[in-house]
């Protein structure tokens, strides 16, 4: 686990939160997270607004680096319609609790369930939608194509997932109390 914030004690916070359950590493803003992470890194906690190099490009040079590590979004940064075509994993709104931190690691990194094809894909595009639905007007959602688009795209990665996931139900329940927005 990687945590990345350039506020050292936010950084190290989250680290001391987390350091009983996962090998913790702590880069103190994009710079340093782009020289630490690596393909030994199954996760980063990553916050958006950093002054060296922020969170977007930190993301998109992970991608770019062919890293599958999981990214969870952690930042204070209101979350606007651009946030659909970034890939990140989940998006966390701070201040976040232990609870919710835990609970979504433990949704993308330690799950139990055996690896099914569209259930990433399926949880990175609800989280994007829950968190601009909680964020956003009515208005300017209807407005976006690309938001229209992943919604139907969720909707049918849902239909789909009912049909080849046993426990679909418990799992989105689980995933539905990880509180996203501020």
């Amino acid at each position: 686990m990687l945590v990345v914030d350039d506020e050292e004690l936010v950084a190290d916070t989250y680290a001391v939160l987390l350091e009983n359950r996962y090998e913790t590493r702590v880069a103190y803003g994009g710079e340093k997270a782009l020289e630490t992470v690596d393909e030994s890194v199954d996760a980063v906690l990553l916050d958006r607004r950093m002054p060296d190099v922020d969170g977007d490009e930190v993301l998109a040079t992970i991608r770019d680096r062919g890293l599958t590590c999981k990214v969870i979004m952690a930042t204070a940064v209101d979350p606007d319609l651009n946030i659909l075509e970034m890939e990140f994993d989940d998006y966390l709104c701070k201040p976040i609790d232990q609870e919710t931190l835990v609970d979504t690691l433990e949704q993308h990194v330690d799950s139990t369930r055996p690896a099914q094809a569209g259930l990433d894909e399926f949880f990175s595009i609800v989280s994007k939608l829950s968190v601009l639905e909680a964020e956003q007007t009515p208005a300017e959602l209807e407005a976006s194509e690309e938001y229209d688009r992943l919604r139907r795209r969720a909707e049918e990665l849902e239909r789909d997932l009912r049909e080849d996931v046993a426990d679909f139900d418990d799992i989105m329940e689980t995933y539905r109390e990880i509180n996203r927005s501020s």
